[in-house]
């Protein structure tokens, strides 16, 4: 399956999620009722009939509320990872365990083109795991165990780096979100009853004692059943999504043996990938890269170990991975001991395309593309990221710079049209920053790379949505000034501003994008004309020429409609009102959009680094994103 494909497989789990948390709900108001008739005997069929309704009532009251407070509890992949014992990894740190686990996670997160998620460790868990959590790409974080930091060596620790990337990328994050919410729910009563027992006081003439001490034990019988149903659940929507993730770990990489090496030591070692009971492994079982908690049969959240490892490496054994074990047992493997003698270094061999480069591509090629990288993608972004001037990328890990420097890569080089820029932020963030943005500009920006910009974005995105929201808010509004300045926004103006849009105001309020869209293409036509017509006449000079691009993109799109081509006023800036439509897609239905932008662009045999960088823009946007370089120039 590609990514769109996979992204409808996963908005049929959360429908499936909402039956399944439907039986169950129905299999538990059903014991509740049974329970309490029989417990306090009902005398008359109207007093039967009213203790039914108000058992019913109470248990969907308990459950529901349940439910909802968990999801509130967890208003991002931040607050996961921090109820799980994590610690944020500080963007200067020295630890070079740490050091090159952010390089990881960084070169995949620019191979995949996403925002360079949080990146969080469990100081105290030894086993060899990982989650990555969140409600969109934007709010993700990537959790990692000590002990996968300790163990693994660099293809290791890629392979289940990029096993957590296609949970970001394929929306299996929104639906663990949300099941962490509704197993909550249905457990609630289980709860509720425990600590009744627990602290309740049933002695003495209390007439009532009696009454809440069968309460609570028939609460408490009704969360074993809430238990078993959970257990089910989480089985149930979560091992095929394993599968699948393992896939496209061996797809992003493009080599199995770091994916496999890791699953070895999981079983190799004595602590495997268990968590500490105290971090309640149960409740985010669903969400790790190995079983944290020891599960099997019916209720295993995970395929079995070596049916996991036979799928990368068929000739592999049981008795290959007991003799593993043997060895290990008296000599633990060190995953940096191992990077030396294997010599697993990062090294790029990709090169950057020159900013005059074009690019051949067809839609088939770059839907393949689509959150699934192809083979060079990953030292590409290993070259994007060695190219990037050490003093640049240092200045992306100062959380006081990234505004600055955010905003100097969208100053002009013209004086007079500077100045006014340089105004526009002055009015809102200060002078100081409207003076450090045009040095940063003068001393290290000016002179980067067109392909760089949008990728140094990316890896700056950390820790600007560590600030205060009021000065995120204020920094999006000077952001949309200094790119209207002037009243003629180019293609890297409106990008950058868009991408930052989207990213941070996705990081500011996540729980609102985590749907799963459902619209047609019928339903946008209006829209998608507007953006092939965009697209058309921003890639090419002659009318003529933007004509015949828009009516290649609309017949690839739309082959049955009539949509004449009518050139934009507004250029690019045309595009704001199609972005909320087209999300809303069905994502197969994405999928064609993506098709018919790049018979578009392509249509003149070409796509220019300019229209690649819008390419990735809106695709991006409509959250299925797109690798930089499209194809060696």
């Amino acid at each position: 399956m590609n990514f769109f494909e996979r992204q409808a497989a996963a908005r049929r789990n959360s429908s499936r999620l909402i039956l399944l948390f439907g039986l169950a709900v129905l299999g538990i108001v059903a014991s509740v009722d049974f329970a309490a008739f029989l417990a306090f005997g009902a005398t008359g069929g109207g007093d039967g009939g009213a203790l039914l309704v108000f058992c019913t009532l109470l248990t969907l009251g308990v459950i529901g509320l349940g439910s909802l407070y968990r999801i509130a509890s967890l208003r991002g992949g931040e607050s996961v990872a921090l109820q799980m014992g994590g610690t944020p990894i500080a963007a200067d740190t020295t630890d070079f365990n740490l050091r090159r686990l952010r390089n990881v996670v960084e070169e995949i997160a620019i191979a995949s083109g996403v925002p360079v998620p949080k990146i969080f460790v469990l100081e105290h868990e030894a086993g060899i795991n990982a989650f990555a959590a969140g409600y969109s790409p934007s709010d993700a974080v990537i959790a990692v165990t000590r002990g996968a930091l300790d163990r693994l060596n660099r293809d290791e620790l890629q392979g289940v780096i990029a096993h957590e990337f296609s949970h970001v990328l394929n929306g299996d994050m929104r639906i663990n979100i949300r099941l962490m919410g509704v197993l909550f729910g249905i457990l609630m009563l289980g709860l509720i009853g425990r600590k009744i027992l627990q602290h309740g006081r049933f002695g003495g003439r209390n007439k009532g004692a009696g009454a809440v001490l069968v309460a609570a034990l028939i609460a408490m019988v009704v969360g074993y059943i809430g238990l078993f149903f959970g257990r089910m659940i989480k089985a149930s929507v979560s091992r095929q999504r394993e599968k699948l993730a393992d896939a496209s770990a061996v797809q992003f990489t493009r080599q199995t043996t770091g994916l496999a090496g890791a699953l070895k030591k999981i079983g190799g070692l004595e602590e495997g990938s268990r968590l500490n009971e105290r971090n309640d492994a149960e409740e985010v079982s669903h969400m790790l890269f190995g079983d944290g908690v020891g599960f099997s049969g019916l209720f295993a959240t995970h395929p079995p170990l070596i049916e996991r490892i036979q799928e990368l490496e068929p000739s592999f054994r049981p008795e290959n991975l007991r003799a593993l074990q043997q060895r290990w047992l008296a000599n633990p493997p060190n995953g940096l001991e191992e990077d030396v003698q294997l010599g697993l270094v990062a090294g790029s061999v990709a090169q950057l395309p020159s900013e005059q480069a074009q690019f051949a591509v067809t839609p088939p090629m770059v839907v393949a593309q689509v959150a699934r990288p192809n083979a060079d993608d990953y030292k590409r972004a290993d070259a994007i990221v060695d190219q990037i001037p050490d003093t640049v990328r240092a200045l992306v890990r100062r959380r006081d710079l990234v505004m600055p420097l955010l905003l100097g890569l969208l100053l002009e080089d013209d004086k007079r049209l500077q100045a006014l820029q340089r105004e526009e932020i002055a009015a809102r963030l200060g002078l100081a920053m409207a003076t450090h943005a045009a040095e940063l500009r003068a001393q290290h920006l000016a002179a980067l790379h067109p392909a760089l910009r949008l990728p140094l974005a990316s890896l700056a995105f950390p820790e600007l949505r560590l600030r205060p929201r009021p000065e995120l808010d204020v920094f999006l509004d000077a952001v949309h000034a200094v790119v209207h300045t002037d009243g003629q926004v180019s293609l890297f103006e409106y990008c950058l501003g868009r991408l930052l849009q989207v990213q941070v105001t996705e990081s500011l309020d996540p729980a609102r994008h985590m749907r799963f869209g459902r619209n047609k293409l019928s339903d946008v036509r209006s829209e998608i004309a507007t953006m092939l017509c965009v697209v058309a006449q921003s890639g090419h000079e002659s009318p003529e020429a933007a004509q015949r691009a828009y009516l290649t993109g609309i017949q690839r799109v739309l082959p049955q409609e009539h949509l004449p081509y009518l050139p934009r006023k507004d250029g690019v800036l045309a595009l704001d009102a199609t972005w909320a439509p087209l999300d809303a897609l069905d994502p197969l239905a994405k999928q064609s959009v993506v098709e018919g932008l790049v018979a578009t662009i392509g249509h003149d045999g070409s796509v220019t680094v300019a229209e690649s960088e819008l390419l990735r823009t809106i695709c991006a946007a409509l959250h299925c994103p797109l690798p930089p370089m499209l194809e060696r120039a």
